[in-house]
């Protein structure tokens, strides 16, 4: 652990870094666009979800992050994906800027690309498919960057940086198809040529969590990522949703996931009060990092915590 005199010079000098205060404006005016062009697309916004007793199991090793609030065992919030389900049942188009805690293992550090406490621009539309969020996406993105590159002049020249309003629609590539061709490493063989954002799409069914609805070839999922070209990688995951009981237990039972642990979330299931969405969630500080061509997430937050880190 770090002496307390190192740490908070280390703040300090983060705190005074012009890179830094410009990326952080940025930021700002993305979150803004985005929930100025959410809502005049009839989304309602949603305060987040910081603690539950579900929360995304996740498909890698990370630490776990519980603790005993009375009879009760809460979970901080890895993704807001059930509840983001249940809202549509009220709602029928829900945004929400919602923080997450992830305890990544200490190897993510140097990535750049991964912070521990970061956020989300999560949303979820009711009866929607895959198509129609990638569509409304597209035209979120391009709108944001446009408008950024208008209203953060300043910054941007500070950063150094130009991002191109990307043309629509964006390019499709299926997992397979890429994997076959490149190998494992083939998001960041992608990543590096494409000029522009793509979509990662139709992931094979061991990929991906038991939620992702399952494609009628039974082989893979109606789900995608957005990449975002010159090597600053995957920014947004998301597809339809599975909602009906028996093929929830299905997909758990082939990831090896356990229903007590989502025991409410099972019971509304069982109980046939799951409606079909689909949605997606959007890394804020990929995103930033990638408009202010960045080497690391960590620049685009006063506060970052960086996997394997101490900070404030």
């Amino acid at each position: 652990m770090e002496s307390i005199g190192r740490m908070s010079t280390k703040v300090i000098e983060h705190l005074r870094d012009p890179l830094v205060k410009s990326a952080v404006r940025v930021k700002s005016a993305i979150m803004g666009e985005a929930g100025n062009f959410l809502r005049g697309k009839g989304f309602v916004e949603l305060l987040p979800t910081i603690i539950s007793p579900i929360t995304d199991p996740l498909n890698h090793e990370v630490h776990n992050a519980k603790f005993r609030y009375y009879d009760q065992e809460y979970r901080l919030t890895q993704s807001m994906i059930f509840h983001k389900q249940l809202a549509c049942k009220t709602f029928e188009r829900i945004f929400i800027v919602s923080p997450n805690v992830r305890l990544e293992t200490s190897e993510k550090s140097l990535t750049g690309r991964h912070l521990f406490e970061f956020s989300q621009i999560d949303l979820e539309i009711r009866n929607a498919k895959r198509d129609e969020v990638m569509s409304l996406v597209e035209g979120l993105i391009t709108k944001l960057i446009a408008e950024v590159k208008s209203s953060c002049r300043e910054e941007l020249e500070l950063l150094s940086s130009n991002p191109s309003v990307p043309t629509t629609p964006f390019a499709k590539v299926k997992f397979m198809d890429a994997y076959e061709q490149y190998g494992k490493d083939f998001e960041t063989v992608l990543s590096s040529s494409f000029k522009e954002p793509f979509w990662l799409i139709d992931f094979p069914v061991w990929e991906r969590e038991f939620y992702d609805l399952l494609s009628q070839d039974e082989r893979t999922l109606k789900d995608m990522d957005l990449i975002l070209p010159d090597g600053f990688g995957e920014t947004l995951s998301g597809g339809e949703r599975e909602w009906e009981h028996q093929r929830i237990i299905n997909r758990m039972e082939f990831k090896g996931n356990d229903p007590e642990e989502l025991a409410w979330y099972m019971e509304i299931a069982e109980a046939g009060e799951l409606v079909p969405t689909a949605g997606c969630g959007i890394g804020v500080e990929r995103l930033t990092r990638y408009v202010c061509s960045l080497d690391s997430v960590a620049r685009t937050r006063l506060f970052p915590k960086v996997p394997g880190q101490s900070w404030i």
